[in-house]
Order: structure tokens, then sequence, then C-alpha cells
């Protein structure tokens, strides 16, 4: 993957890490052209920073990937398996990782040396023009 494909950011450790987060996959994603993926990428970011702030050990690490394929990751220093919650109407909480696995085509985790990461993925949008034959 060429070099400029794909880039990393170290995120603050608390609360303020989402917001940066989101401010980091605003300006990525328009820089590559990928406008129409912001908003879903922006909550999937939400969602996987702000786990990482309350369940997990930070700070956390983002990196996206620009490929076949839109990868957002998310990694954090925890060895903690997060599951799919089935939460009650009443609970305020415990449907984040049902959005995630709702909002991207694919979603996975694997472990590292330090950690773990939290992926998901996204189909690109479709060329508005197609290029003549």
């Amino acid at each position: 993957m060429a070099p400029d494909r794909v880039v990393s950011w170290a995120l603050p450790d608390g609360p303020i890490s989402a917001a940066e987060a989101r401010h980091h996959v605003t300006e990525q994603l328009s820089a590559w052209h990928l406008d129409e993926l912001t908003m879903t990428t922006e909550l999937l970011v939400s969602e996987l920073v702000g786990n990482v702030v309350r369940h997990a050990k930070g700070p956390p690490r983002l990196r996206l990937l620009y490929g076949r394929t839109l990868i957002c990751e998310v990694s954090d220093r925890s060895l903690t398996t997060p599951r799919i919650r089935r939460a009650a109407e009443t609970d305020e909480g415990g449907r984040g990782l049902q959005l995630v696995a709702a909002l991207s085509d694919r979603w996975g985790m694997r472990f590292s040396a330090t950690g773990k990461c939290i992926w998901t993925e996204q189909a690109l949008p479709s060329p508005a023009h197609p290029a003549a034959a």
C-alpha cells in the first residue's frame, strides 16, 4: 500500500480523544476525496475510541488505510476481548458494537504484542463518472 494511503495518530488518553479522532477522520477523508464516508467513519471512530476510554487501557491509536476499501483501526493496550451486548430498551448504553456491526461492511479484532486492535471496513463510494473504456 502506498505510504500516502496510510495515516496514523496517537490520541490523548481521555474523553477528548473521540473528538480529536473525528477531526482527524474529517480532514483525512477530505484529503482523499472520500467525503461521502465521513459521517459514518466519524461515528465508527467515536464508538471505538469511546470504548477504549470507558473499558480499556489507553491511550488509543487511530489508523486509516485507503485501499480497495477504507479500513479504520483503533488500538489500545488492553487484552480484553470486546463483545456485543444485548441492551434492554431501558439501558442507556451497551449498543456501541451493534452500531459498529451495522455501519461497517466487516469488522473484527486482533491481538498484538502490546494490546488489541478493533478494525472496521467500509466499501468505497462508486465513482460518479466511470472512466471511458
